[in-house]
């Protein structure tokens, strides 16, 4: 039987290596990965669930300090409702709002190469909805 130190930092290093295929890597003192693609800046963190179930969940801040406002409500919902690897939210502020596209999902056992593969068509959707919701 891992630890639970032990699964969350073999993810971490899994997703890194997986990640640097693309983009450039900064690993923080906790262990969390984060990087930016396209102006879209993203974190990678591991957690494990139960024995036997660890995960890597992805977030992207696709916009921050936006306007509160219906037409971007609108937006973001149809968006969400076309099918994304991830989740779409809106998340209130004082400043206003920040999108974000959320993606959590086991990660044990998989190689690098379609560890990359699936992070990386995360990470692109969310620079895609930057572009398509904001311009």
């Amino acid at each position: 039987m891992t630890t639970e130190a032990a699964d969350t930092a073999e993810l971490l290093t899994s997703a890194k290596q997986a990640l640097e295929t693309y983009l450039e890597v900064r690993v923080d003192d906790d262990g969390t990965l984060t990087f930016a693609h396209s102006d879209v800046p993203c974190v990678v963190q591991a957690m494990r669930l139960a024995d036997g179930l660890a995960v890597l969940s992805l977030t992207c801040v696709v916009g921050w300090d936006l306007p509160d406002d219906a037409a971007l409500a609108a937006a973001v919902a149809e968006r969400a409702g076309q099918g994304l690897f991830g989740t779409l939210g809106i998340v209130h502020s004082e400043r206003g709002v920040d999108l974000t596209l959320r993606y959590a999902f086991p990660a044990q056992g998989l190689d690098v190469a379609p560890l990359g593969t699936l992070l990386m068509l995360v990470v692109s959707t969310a620079s895609q909805v930057r572009t398509e919701l904001l311009g």
